[in-house]
Order: structure tokens, then C-alpha cells, then sequence
């Protein structure tokens, strides 16, 4: 074998997995088409509970450096504050990061950890075998135990593997890009956090938005129903830009220095499998969606952190391939959840008259306690649950409480920089940890106080999310926990 895992694609889910294999001891190689590093903005935003994995991993200092908060959120451009505050968590925000930016620590931190990233090398096929799988670049041929395809969309390995794609196509159709005005844009109704920046137009179904992300750049959107792109694939020129504007603003407000384009649409689409045998599927290459919320970017990097701590298992033979199954049946039903939210998302925000009163009924809900929890929670990624037992807090992410341990204060997000296991324990410490057979897997602490319920033992997988809790004595129901999600004790 050349490695243990070649992950298709370079962009934040592929970095971030690569990152999370290799801190399970995986050999990864990471393959792109793209000659260079991306040099676009693009996505901005990253939700509260991707900032909470960051910090896990140690990773938030390098992405906090020079980034803007986006306190609250919105859902469907309503103008309804999402109250993030409502969740136990110490990051209530969206982090305002530029894609380049993500994707440049993220490959900073993986070659740090020893990831070999080749570029200018699209995977072109691959032929998977009970052993491994043979990896065809274009450029050379690699051989791996598994291959996971973080290739977007459009995916060749989603389609070399046969994985059926379906789901909506596109009503909405838009142009998208950084630039800067010389004149003045319109104050009038805008969208969501672009407000009041911004133009709803009912009669021609088509809105702008802008926001300023940037000293004097604007990231600037023109969308309208119903009308396809004559070529969804070709480039957008500054002139099709200009003409969107006056089309559909009345002016162009004196647009010049434009770095960025691109088309959008609400097409949503999600991958009838996330596994074919050797090969996996992450990010944009399982799912695609209206990026409303800014859900995509942040959907991809917990793929990724859900799947890089069992697949490193796996390969590295800790654990059997029963703990890949775990991945699809976690991740793809909060995929399709998001792909249901931004499909109704796409119907609130087309301004035809006729879901006037649908936009209001939805105002109305939102402003409701209960509803505003549910669908903030869906937007960040805070509600995301993976039900594995009887106690409250199985399968939920664990709250990061600050702990009072033998060697002092300490917070759980401390805990995980390594992407292990963690036992917390109340006192008094045992003479043996009951995990010592898992000691090379799962770290023990016991602690004098803090957590939910102090009597409470927690068993907490690398993601940060509990896998087993109960009454400290119950040691066969802990060893139960940690063989099904650590493997056999040593």
C-alpha cells in the first residue's frame, strides 16, 4: 500500500478529513485537480458548532486571527433573529472566514501532521479489490485501503462508484461575486444579515443583496425564479454582471474591481449511499444545496470530523468496517435535513406576491420561543444528535464544561487536540482506570466537579459527542461502549 486513505479533493471537507486521519494514525494522500490553492473568498461562514470542533482540535486561535462575527443568524431572508445564545455553548455565532483562508490553515495544519497534498492530480477512475483500492490520478496510480471522494458536486468518484444523485432541479438561478461600488447601493429591503442593503423586485420575481466582508469589497448577489442560465457551466463575465444589475436593480451602481464570479442555483441533490465498499463520500460530493444559512461548507467539515477517527481505525485494523456503517446512518439524515431546510428556504425567499402570506405565516412561527430554538438549531449544527442509549446525553454533543481535576481547572474542549477518546470520571479515581485495556485509544479523567451530573460517568468519542454515560460502576456497559466504538480492548 502507498497509504492507508487517498482523499479525493482539497477543499475544506478533504483538508480537514485528511487532518482527522492522520491524527489516528492513518497514512493519508490527498489528490486535487486544481493546479493551486484556492483565491476566492467564496463561502464565508462558519457555524457555531464547526467553530466548537475547531477548538477541539486545537485549531480556533489560527481561525479567529482576523475574522469577523456574525452574531445570530437568519432563516430564509424573514428578518427573524436566530437566538444561538439558546444553546449551551460557549460560541453563539457564525465566524466569518473566507473559504482561501479555511482551506490555507487547513493544509497547513494537515502538512504539519504529515499529509502528503498533491496537486494538479484529478482522480480520473479507481478499481477496488477485498484488500484495497487502485487509485488512477492522471498523473500516476496510487494504491490505498480506502478512497473518499471530497470532490464536489460533481464528483468522479460518487460517479466511478455507481452512487445513484437525485433530488430537485433548480427554480432559482443567480450570479454571485466580490467587488466593489462607486455609487451608491439601495437602502431599501434587503436579505437577512445583508440588510438594509439590498432590493426585493416582486414583479420581475428577482432580489439583489450585498455585504461588505471586506473594507470597501462587497459580496454581491443577483437572483431571480424561473429563468435558467442559457450555460449553467459558463464562465460569468463582468459584462453578464453589469447586465444583471441594471436588469434587475436599475443600475449598475458603478461596479469596478471585480475579483470573483459565479453562478448559483437551489438544485439539491443527495447521495443515495455514502459508501460503495472501499470507497466514501464527503461533503458536496454526498450532498449539494442552496447555500442559504451557509450550512454547505460547515456540513462537509463534520462529515469529515464524524468519519476521519473511524475510518483512521478502521485502516489501522483497531476496529472492523461495522463502525463505517455508523457514518452514513449519522450523517446523511442531518444532510437531509439541511437539503429540506434550503429547499424551503428557496420558496420564502422568491418574491412573488403569491407566498406573501406563507412568509408571513413563517415570521409569525419563528417569533414563537420553541420554533426559533428548532430552526436555529438545525442552521448551526447544535441539534445534531445521534441517538445511541437510554441516558439524556447519549449520542448529543457534550457540553464543554469547565472541570476541577487533581492537576486543576480544565476545560473538556481541552481534551481532544489528539482526536482520542475521552472517560470522565467522578471521584473518587480508581486505583485502574476500568478503560486501562483501551488505554491506547481513550484518555481518563476524573474530576472533583463539573460536567452535566457530577455522579455521571461519560464516555465521549473524538468528535466530542457521547457515546456512553451512566453510573460509573456499571463497568459492562461501559466495555460494551468502548468496544463498539474503539474495538476490541488490547
Amino acid at each position: 500500500m502507498d497509504c492507508d486513505v487517498v482523499v479525493a479533493g482539497a477543499g475544506p471537507t478533504g483538508l480537514m478529513l485528511a487532518c482527522e486521519l492522520a491524527l489516528g494514525g492513518a497514512r493519508t494522500v490527498v489528490v486535487e485537480r486544481r493546479k493551486e490553492p484556492e483565491k476566492h473568498s467564496k463561502a464565508m461562514g462558519m457555524q457555531g458548532r464547526t467553530v466548537e470542533l475547531l477548538e477541539l482540535r486545537g485549531l480556533l486561535d489560527r481561525f479567529k486571527e482576523g475574522a469577523g462575527v456574525l452574531q445570530g443568524g437568519n432563516f430564509a431572508s424573514l428578518g427573524v433573529p436566530m437566538r444561538f445564545e439558546e444553546f449551551d455553548t460557549r460560541h453563539p455565532y457564525v465566524l466569518l472566514v473566507p473559504q482561501l483562508r479555511t482551506e490555507e490553515l487547513l493544509a497547513e495544519r494537515a502538512v504539519e501532521l504529515g499529509v502528503r497534498i498533491v496537486r494538479g492530480a484529478a482522480v480520473t477512475g479507481f478499481a477496488q479489490d477485498e484488500e484495497g483500492v487502485t487509485v488512477e490520478t492522471g498523473t500516476g496510480r496510487l494504491r490505498a485501503r480506502y478512497l473518499v471522494g471530497c470532490d464536489g458536486g460533481g464528483s468522479t468518484v460518487r460517479r466511478r462508484a455507481g452512487i445513484g444523485f437525485t433530488g430537485q432541479d433548480p427554480q432559482m438561478y443567480a450570479l454571485i461575486g466580490d467587488m466593489r461600488f462607486s455609487g451608491d447601493l439601495p437602502r431599501g429591503e434587503g436579505l437577512g444579515p445583508m440588510r438594509p442593503v439590498g432590493l426585493v423586485n416582486p414583479e420581475r420575481r428577482s432580489w439583489f443583496g450585498a455585504f461588505q466582508h471586506q473594507p470597501g469589497v462587497y459580496r454581491a448577489t443577483v437572483a431571480w425564479f424561473g429563468e435558467p442560465f442559457p450555460d449553467r457551466h459558463a464562465p460569468v463575465t463582468e459584462e453578464e454582471m453589469r447586465a444583471a444589475l441594471i436588469e434587475h436593480t436599475g443600475s449598475d451602481h458603478g461596479m469596478h474591481d471585480v475579483t470573483w464570479l459565479s453562478r448559483l442555483t437551489d438544485v439539491s441533490r443527495l447521495a443515495e449511499a455514502y459508501r460503495r465498499g472501499r470507497v466514501l463520500l464527503a461533503g458536496d460530493a454526498a450532498h449539494i444545496h442552496l447555500p442559504a444559512g451557509g450550512q454547505g461548507l460547515n456540513l462537509g467539515v463534520q462529515d469529515a470530523v464524524n468519519l476521519g477517527w473511524k475510518l483512521a481505525a478502521v485502516a489501522r485494523g483497531r476496529c472492523t468496517e461495522d463502525l463505517l456503517d455508523s457514518y452514513q446512518s449519522e450523517r446523511r439524515p442531518v444532510a437531509d435535513g439541511v437539503v429540506r431546510n434550503t429547499r424551503t428556504q428557496a420558496v420564502l425567499i422568491d418574491p412573488d406576491p403569491r407566498y406573501d402570506a406563507l412568509r408571513q405565516t413563517f415570521r409569525e412561527l419563528m417569533a414563537l420561543p420553541d420554533t426559533n430554538r428548532h430552526i436555529a438549531g438545525m442552521l448551526s449544527g447544535f441539534d445534531v444528535t445521534y441517538r445511541t442509549g437510554d441516558h439524556p446525553l447519549t449520542g448529543r454533543r457534550m457540553p464543554d464544561a469547565e472541570l476541577l481535576t487533581a492537576e486543576g481547572p480544565r476545560r473538556i474542549s481541552d481534551c481532544f487536540t489528539r482526536a482520542r477518546g475521552l472517560l470522565l470520571l467522578p471521584e473518587p479515581a480508581p486505583a485502574v482506570s476500568p478503560l486501562a485495556a483501551w488505554a491506547d485509544r481513550v484518555d481518563t479523567l476524573t474530576t472533583k466537579a463539573g460536567g452535566p451530573e457530577p455522579a455521571t460517568a461519560y464516555l465521549i468519542r473524538p468528535d466530542g459527542y457521547v457515546a456512553w454515560a451512566g453510573d460509573p460502576a456499571r463497568h459492562d456497559e461501559l466495555h460494551h461502549a468502548a468496544a463498539t466504538w474503539f474495538g476490541a480492548a488490547a
